[in-house]
């Protein structure tokens, strides 16, 4: 039996699984309940797992030939939301929802591993199957990989569901995808004063506005205009009544870019343009700056064999062109260390009303995409290992 077949055949399964998983959203880090319940199904398929990263885990399949090691990801966590759609399997956890897809992307590696075990005497070498916690995070990835989870690993692959993309086409392109994602605080110094008397004083609030509007200038006039560049200040906290000027502002915001070299020379830039900018104010300024996940960047030759992946189990047609995104996503980290993919496949449909962005509290799926991903994952690990 060919594998989309055997993805047809456990359709069903796979749904369930996604369901159940979106019935009992975890938060990153607290997947214990998701955790247990991969274990449960693995056991029932007699397929091997360690623990890795906490409630992270690391399952193996071994091909009847000997041959290279792939490594298939999905992540588990989901998010600090209150989910609005009412449906069978509406969220039990107050306040947590899965609304970016991880449940879907859990029960498609579940289906993809019936499968390859399934198919084990047509497997050359071995499949490792990494069920990561805290993607939201951006801390599972490197929690895996400083564990050993990528060693002897010679490529990886990934499926992020995409309510971008209508269900039934499938990107796969080469080059950045997804952007680094850093964060940064500003923590503005100035000197408390009656409201009334602001010369006797230095307003952390004038000067923290300051750096706000001067950052804009450093995409516009800074950077190379046919480069991707975001730099937004998502908070501001100063100040404690309207007549008493603050002595200290608290600023904090995120960098995304595609360019490497970019991203090493943003926290440079932003700390001359915040601390000059501070001065003008006679304020100090300190910048700190984190950074959180690299580029998502998709390896040539591994987007031409998952192109031909996406024609078997669907159609040429199926394979879409997508705008690359500046969200962030820490599978770049597993891609800095072996060469691979994410792949994105589309689950928007206006009909079924999943037509709701990532992270939105009416986010769903038309739930035929999980039948495209389960096939792809299983595709793609069999055709990576038969390829030289």
């Amino acid at each position: 039996m060919e594998i989309k077949e055997l993805a047809r055949l456990y359709k069903q399964y796979v749904i369930n699984m996604r369901r159940e998983f979106h019935k009992n959203p975890e938060a990153s880090l607290k997947e214990f309940w998701t955790s247990g319940r991969i274990k449960g199904e693995l056991d029932v398929m007699g397929i091997p797992w360690v623990s890795c990263a906490g409630t992270g885990i690391i399952a193996t399949i071994e091909g009847m030939h000997e041959g290279k090691t792939i490594g298939l990801r999905a992540d588990m966590d989901a998010l600090e939301i209150t989910e609005a759609n009412e449906v069978e399997y509406k969220s039990q956890n107050d306040g947590i929802m899965h609304a970016c897809g991880h449940d879907g992307h859990i029960a498609m590696l579940l289906g993809t591993a019936k499968i390859l075990n399934e198919c084990r005497d047509k497997i050359k070498g071995t499949v490792k199957l990494f069920f990561q916690p805290a993607e939201e995070i951006a801390r599972g990835a490197k929690m895996m990989i400083d564990e050993g989870a990528l060693n002897g690993v010679d490529g990886v692959f990934a499926i992020h569901l995409w309510s971008g993309l209508d269900v039934g086409k499938v990107s796969v392109e080469a080059g950045p995808r997804m952007a680094a994602a850093d964060f940064f605080k500003i923590i503005i110094k100035g000197k408390s004063g009656h409201g009334s008397m602001p010369h006797q004083a230095i307003d952390a609030v004038v000067a923290g506005a300051a750096c706000v509007m001067n950052l804009q200038s450093l995409v516009s006039r800074e950077m190379n205009p046919l480069e991707s560049v975001v730099i937004s200040v998502g908070s501001f906290h100063s100040g404690t009544r309207n007549n008493i000027i603050a002595n200290e502002a608290l600023l904090e915001g995120t960098a995304r870019c595609f360019n490497p070299k970019i991203r090493q020379e943003i926290p440079d830039v932003l700390e001359r343009m915040v601390k000059n900018t501070a001065a003008g104010y006679r304020a100090e300024a300190e910048l700190r700056y984190v950074e959180g996940t690299a580029p998502t960047i998709n390896n040539v030759e591994c987007s031409k064999l998952a192109a031909s992946c996406v024609e078997k189990i669907l159609s040429r047609d199926a394979v879409a062109e997508t705008e690359k995104t500046t969200g962030g996503e820490d599978f770049s980290l597993f891609l800095e260390k072996a060469p691979g993919i994410i792949a994105f496949v589309g689950i928007r449909n206006e009909e079924k009303g999943t037509c709701y962005a990532h992270h939105h509290e009416n986010f769903n799926m038309d739930e035929d995409a999980l039948e495209i991903g389960t096939a792809l994952y299983a595709q793609y690990a069999v055709d990576f290992l038969n390829s030289k």
